[in-house]
């Protein structure tokens, strides 16, 4: 939502009214995608099921595509598009955590409020031990907050970091995704489980 308010001098309701609209349809898109299958989730990191890989990479290449576009016809203004602040040490050790509550749980933050939107028990139960693990990182952040800092790079982007142009790491990044398709139907063949894919 970033470039909206300053371009088109929105209220900041119209604006949480877009945001909360935008956010029922992400939601709507994943659960029809089957992402609020935490069996269908775990299938990525087995190879049994792809699903995961092939719509995020999709959506990040629509979404790259369009605000490259956009930028280069001036219909957007880039410079006030916020981006992350890079903490290295910070990014290793909390992707390491998502990654194995992934594993384990068979959601990320998003689809497990997707799952429990439709009332999926392991979703709450997900939720709530997020929200604990929340509340005790905030409790506790004085003794983290050195970690957490750690190694400060900025809104640091991968293009300005290998030093190319952003056009040159779009098509970069679809060439990678266009790879990363072919390795996952490879693998989806490979370790077919048609089982274990079904729902009960």
């Amino acid at each position: 939502m970033g470039p909206i308010i300053p371009i088109y001098e929105i209220s900041q309701e119209l604006n949480f009214l877009i945001a909360f609209g935008i956010g029922l349809g992400f939601g709507f898109a994943l659960e029809q995608a089957g992402f609020s299958s935490s069996r269908k989730l775990a299938g990525m990191f087995y190879g049994y099921d792809a699903t995961v890989l092939k719509v995020f990479f999709t959506a990040a290449i629509v979404a790259l595509l369009g605000l490259t576009f956009l930028n280069n016809f001036n219909m957007i203004d880039m410079s006030i598009v916020y981006i992350n602040e890079f903490y290295v040490t910070s990014a290793v050790l909390g992707g390491v955590i998502m990654g194995l509550g992934f594993i384990v749980g068979g959601f990320c933050p998003g689809t497990g409020v997707c799952a429990a939107a439709i009332g999926k028990i392991d979703a709450i139960f997900y939720l709530m031990g997020s929200l604990i693990g929340i509340f005790i990182f905030g409790e506790t952040y004085p003794f983290w907050k050195d970690i957490y800092l750690n190694n400060y790079l900025g809104g640091l982007k991968i293009s300005n970091a290998f030093d190319i142009t952003d056009g040159l790491m779009v098509l970069l990044i679809i060439a990678a995704a266009v790879m990363m398709f072919w390795v996952g139907e490879w693998a989806e063949k490979k370790f077919a489980r048609p089982d274990i894919t079904k729902e009960i």
